[in-house]
């Protein structure tokens, strides 16, 4: 059973689960785990972590099944939030730096169907890039990263990083001007 294509079957082993029903647990892991883990390890970009947060995800998916409200959400948007956040504490927690972020998202900015010079021009973007990223102040760049990197909106940036939205907003706004103006100027010019 394919995730996207049954979000009905999944809300029902959710309120089953819910109710301390293991076999349909074991259903509801099996049928969405592999698309769980995808989405931590895209975040932690490490298999052990990725396998260890998906493990606390669904520990928390059984403690709070009976929470789990379908006419909020689909069955995997809301997996997908516990697992995305759960990630996201583990990369906060792991005192990994900014850096790791602002270099996956300059990562994926190259088309990989690109002739030989095309990714050299690709290269020289991407460098101009993490070149301006890195001239951001940390919040902008943070916000910047995890809001187009990771889709993260607005609200769920400012619950994340604990900040109020009007912060969050004008961190991004505010930093993608100057990226702009970076990457209008060249990476050495001024920011």
């Amino acid at each position: 059973m394919s995730p996207d294509a049954q979000p009905d079957r999944l809300a029902a082993l959710l309120a089953r689960a819910g109710l301390g029903e293991r076999a349909a647990f074991e259903e509801l892991y099996r049928a969405t785990s592999a698309k769980l883990f995808a989405v931590s390890l895209r975040i932690v970009r490490e298999r052990p972590l990725a396998e260890d947060v998906l493990q606390d995800s669904f520990v928390a998916i059984w403690n709070h099944a009976r929470d789990y409200a379908p006419a909020k959400s689909a069955p995997v948007t809301w997996m997908a939030a516990i697992v995305r956040n759960r990630s996201l504490d583990v990369l906060r927690r792991g005192a990994r730096e900014v850096r790791d972020v602002d270099d996956a998202l300059a990562a994926n900015l190259v088309d990989e169907s690109a002739s030989a010079s095309g990714e050299a021009e690709a290269r020289r973007e991407r460098e101009g890039l993490r070149a301006c990223l890195e001239k951001l102040d940390g919040d902008q760049r943070q916000s910047i990263a995890l809001a187009f990197f990771h889709g993260l909106s607005h609200s769920e940036l400012a619950a994340h990083l604990r900040r109020p939205l009007g912060t969050v907003k004008t961190h991004i706004r505010r930093g993608l001007a100057r990226l702009k103006d970076c990457l209008a100027h060249g990476a050495k010019g001024r920011l």
